[in-house]
């Protein structure tokens, strides 16, 4: 029985995202960017976080044709015994057990970590080798992971042990169809072979997926700070290359006494600056320092945001010069994509091999010297005003160092932007997913074919 040509489908893609914001975020513009393709999409999730990623939702439901776009969601365990239909799953890498769930309905899973490729390798190195098995137990001892394109090491303070939270490491063991990057082949281009060829792994780079976002301001959020459009009026009144931006995300919490040194690094380092503040750290009387309350009484030099900041407007605007960052992927992207250089302050995660891609490998910014791996929660060192101030001064003063670091960000800016546009390296490999998801869509149906005929 031969097949009748006919007019085939679009792609259907099921999106699976992790609840947290830092999770949600990516693979809702990810989503958006397929769609974009023509790609069918559809977003499981809870109600709460649909509302935070809406936004995103309607405009590309308002750009999409011919039924493009993202239908509503149900539960994952329910939703793929009713729909088999898809082509694909993207789900969160955490979310192991979907390889499973995916595989008993015949539809590839597709798994997105939402970190580099650089994070993601020094991962497999532990899991492979774990050095922290033959390090000294001293937390300042420089321990190297084996097997990478580059010469990393880390103190053995900042590192975490597979051996005592096996179950944390379970999602790093792929056995997927294969994995999403947000990322660019330009930005990590040793990495991608190290995974391709060394390990292996079948990978499609497609970032930054945050360039995909028609509306930066509410990306990620449906409660945008009162302070937003204040804070893009203030910078518009600020020269070129003059602020700098201090975020941490949406997880990381500071004690009083850290955010009492921020403040004071801020005021000595001379420089304009933004700083986002959420939870605890907006009650400001515990912690802010007499003359610094006084500076932001004057309102000249700083510029301070509750709640949630339009992120990729302020990396974007101008005015921005540097970025006092937690080094989370998103945020790393982020600055990446705008062109603005970093001041590195990891606490957690993957937050200590990105700072090492920013600082040693892509050489787009400056370490503050953040020395301990703690949760969001638990204590940490606390690092003085002194020190802060100076690592700003390095990035934003006019200096040998602060001139390669601005040039080399700018640089990367402009290879990011190029790298989602038509014919860029993430467009391509968009593509190259697409094309491979129909060609197996159509060799599933000639064997089907083959079946029918057989009986």
């Amino acid at each position: 029985m031969a097949m009748k040509d006919e007019q085939q489908p679009p792609l259907h893609i099921l999106f699976f995202p992790f609840l947290a914001h830092g999770h949600l975020i990516p693979i809702a513009d990810m989503a958006a960017l397929f769609a974009a393709r023509g790609v069918r999409c559809t977003i499981l999730t809870t109600p709460v976080n649909a509302a935070i990623i809406s936004s995103v939702i309607d405009r590309a439901n308002d750009a999409s044709r011919q039924g493009t776009g993202f239908p509503e969601s149900e539960p994952f365990d329910r939703f793929l015994a009713v729909h088999s239909h898809f082509d694909a799953v993207v789900s969160d890498s955490f979310f192991s057990w979907s390889v499973d769930a995916a595989a008993e309905h015949g539809i590839p899973r597709l798994g997105f970590l939402g970190t580099s490729m650089f994070a993601r390798s020094c991962s497999d190195s532990m899991l492979r080798n774990n050095p922290l098995e033959t390090a000294p137990d001293e937390p300042d001892a420089l321990v190297a992971l084996p097997g990478l394109p580059h010469r990393v090491e880390l103190r053995r303070s900042q590192m975490m042990d597979p051996k005592k939270l096996p179950d944390h490491w379970e999602f790093f063991q792929s056995r997927s169809f294969g994995e999403l990057f947000n990322s660019f082949h330009e930005l990590e281009p040793e990495y991608v072979e190290h995974y391709h060829t060394t390990l292996g792994r079948r990978t499609w780079l497609v970032g930054p997926v945050g360039l995909a976002s028609k509306d930066m301001a509410a990306r990620g959020t449906n409660t945008l700070s009162p302070d937003a459009d204040s804070c893009l009026r203030w910078l518009d009144t600020k020269d070129a290359n003059s602020v700098v931006y201090v975020s941490f995300g949406t997880l990381t919490s500071f004690s009083t006494g850290e955010l009492r040194e921020l403040a004071r690094g801020l005021h000595l380092s001379g420089k304009n600056f933004v700083w986002v503040l959420r939870g605890a750290g907006a009650e400001s009387s515990e912690w802010m320092p007499e003359d610094f309350a006084e500076l932001m009484e004057r309102g000249e030099r700083g510029f301070i945001v509750r709640g949630w900041a339009p992120q990729m407007l302020i990396l974007n605007h101008a005015a921005l010069g540097g970025f006092v960052t937690h080094c989370g992927w998103n945020s790393t992207l982020e600055a990446v994509s705008a062109g603005v250089p970093m001041v590195t302050w990891p606490r957690y995660a993957d937050q200590f091999n990105n700072e090492m891609l920013i600082v040693e490998v892509l050489k787009v910014g400056v370490s503050i010297g953040a020395k301990d791996y703690a949760s969001s929660v638990e204590t940490h060192e606390v690092i003085g005003g002194e020190v802060i101030a100076e690592s700003i001064s390095r990035l934003m003063g006019n200096t040998e160092e602060g001139d390669a670091i601005q040039k080399k960000a700018k640089d990367l800016g402009v290879k990011a932007r190029s790298a989602v546009e038509n014919g860029g390296s993430s467009y391509n490999d968009v593509g190259r997913l697409m094309e491979e998801l129909m060609a197996r869509r159509s060799s599933a149906k000639v064997e089907k074919v083959r079946t029918t005929d057989g009986l």
